[in-house]
């Protein structure tokens, strides 16, 4: 039985076999992120029980008996992880204590909108980043070369909360170049749910009034959560064109007297673009973590203003489907980062 299983495991084509065993470790990978952030809600100074119900309510025994045995805070450590786990198996991520609802279903709700956010931001990012790498590639040691370093480190320098509230101030309070903070005015309804994304959702549905008004609502709080990851995109990427521009194929292509545009896109960016995807992975997953001081200052309901009111009430069952979710969106956009080095480098094999 055991020959049999393991032969038919190698006849899988190498990626499949590696796109597996990459997500049996994820999953091994995620239960590790529960512990981890069940740890360090016990360690956190203050009580949920307070937090929660309040100064009245808390000083009523009798209450805070009926709270803690209703979300399972009257039993040991160990057995309320490992309820958890068993629960988390079924696919239940439990009540949240702030909207008394299924984690699962706030999650569902708020994790459109950070997905809109970052799907942005990161469009964004690339598309300055890529751009600004090869310009200062190309003009090294210029001084388009220079001016692009130092917008670049400052990019990474720069705190991501500062950033947000000054221009919020700056072009919402002054220039009134914002429109404000949230996804959409007031007074407009949001667009049919086709996707969960107002901005997509308005196009497919004709909405363009809506879809103007969206657009205005994300340009800010995307371009403020792309600073970071458009400075450490610009750095890669000028690091890696230099690599390959550096190359003996580079050469021969110039020296045949090929057009410099095509050395550059076709000779020297592709072979470039392997670290480009490693860095931009990466920065996905750091951009989603990010998110949450972005959307607490502009109000964008999405899963870090969640998990921002989450740790504020201590809300155990939130803070861990949060934290989950996050691992598990990383984990696979790195999977699909491996992948895609077999589409662009025909070399790679796994």
């Amino acid at each position: 039985m055991m020959s049999t299983l393991k032969s038919g495991w190698y006849r899988l084509p190498g990626l499949l076999r590696y796109a597996l065993q990459r997500l049996a470790v994820g999953a091994l990978l995620c239960v590790g992120v529960t512990f981890i952030s069940f740890g360090l809600t016990q360690v956190v100074p203050g009580d949920p029980v307070a937090a929660n119900l309040g100064e009245r309510a808390a000083a009523d025994p009798e209450i805070v008996a009926l709270y803690r045995e209703r979300y399972g805070l009257d039993r040991s450590l160990p057995e309320q992880y490992g309820r958890y786990l068993f629960r988390l198996l079924q696919g239940d991520l439990g009540e949240s204590q702030q909207t008394h609802r299924p984690v699962a279903a706030d999650l569902a709700q708020y994790m459109s909108a950070t997905l809109e956010l970052a799907i942005v931001a990161m469009i964004l990012a690339m598309a300055a980043g890529v751009s600004l790498g090869l310009i200062a590639a190309v003009w090294r040691n210029r001084w388009p070369d220079q001016l692009i370093r130092v917008v670049s480190l400052a990019g990474v320098s720069v705190p991501t909360f500062w950033l947000a509230l000054v221009c919020l101030y700056v072009f919402f309070f002054v220039l009134n170049l914002s429109p404000g903070v949230g996804r959409l005015g007031p007074g407009t309804p949001a667009p049919p749910v086709v996707t969960g994304l107002f901005t997509l959702d308005a196009l497919l549905t004709g909405q363009w009034s809506t879809l103007r008004e969206a657009l205005a609502y994300i340009a800010l709080p995307a371009l403020v959560l792309a600073t970071y990851t458009t400075g450490i995109v610009t750095r890669f990427t000028r690091a890696a064109m230099l690599d390959a521009l550096g190359n003996e194929y580079v050469r021969a292509a110039r020296a045949k007297g090929l057009p410099a545009h095509t050395v550059i896109l076709r000779h020297a960016l592709r072979p470039a673009l392997a670290a480009i995807i490693t860095v931009s992975g990466m920065a996905f997953g750091r951009m989603l973590a990010g998110a949450v001081l972005v959307e607490s200052v502009y109000s964008w309901p999405g899963l870090g203003l969640y998990a921002y009111r989450s740790a504020l009430t201590l809300d155990l069952q939130a803070i861990m489907g949060v934290s989950l979710v996050i691992a598990v969106i990383y984990i696979l956009v790195n999977l699909a980062v491996d992948i895609l080095y077999a589409v662009i480098d025909p070399r790679i094999r796994y």
